[in-house]
């Protein structure tokens, strides 16, 4: 089975500006430089023929370069619980027009389409039960934001999940020219 997802990678002066805003909330889990993306489309587990047919519906996708920009911070919970923080990217609507025309490419595929809210964004860092508060870091952050970005590609990845988080390798390479 593979674990699959489509991203976008920022380039590394945005990579870097992230890492410097990742610290101060006691246990957690910071993303690595090789994990900071922005998640499009999660597949999830799929087997070898299915990751095929998904690889070449992606193929399919026309889209032009986005130009995107890092805009504030947030958290996600479970159950009352912060799980993640996150920066936010902008603009909204034009990432959300690729993640539709992503998620339409992965129904071609043979999947069901995705059901959660489009939230773009890059997760910094995950959380165990220890960890927190995170109430101050969001605080300290909230302004957080880079210059204008350009990403010309969109990638299909597989997770590798480990003891120390998942590890995600390109599996596919679609420049956004359309």
């Amino acid at each position: 089975m593979h674990r699959l997802f489509v991203g976008l990678r920022p380039p590394r002066a945005v990579r870097e500006r992230l890492s410097a805003a990742m610290s101060g909330i006691a246990g957690a889990r910071w993303q690595s430089d090789d994990q900071l993306h922005i998640t499009l489309r999660f597949i999830g587990e799929v087997d070898r023929r299915v990751g095929e047919d998904v690889a070449h519906a992606l193929a399919t996708v026309a889209f032009p370069p986005l130009s995107l920009r890092i805009e504030g911070v947030g958290s996600f919970d479970a159950r009352g619980r912060v799980n993640a923080v996150w920066a936010g990217v902008r603009p909204h609507d034009e990432i959300a027009r690729l993640h539709r025309k992503v998620d339409q490419a992965v129904v071609r595929a043979g999947l069901p389409s995705e059901r959660r809210a489009y939230l773009p964004h890059i997760t910094l860092a995950r959380f165990g039960r220890g960890a927190g508060p995170v109430d101050r870091w969001l605080g300290d952050h909230a302004a957080l934001c880079s210059a204008p970005f350009e990403v010309d590609a969109m990638i299909l990845f597989e997770s590798h999940l480990g003891s120390e988080g998942a590890s995600y390798a390109a599996v596919e390479r679609y420049p956004l020219t359309g």
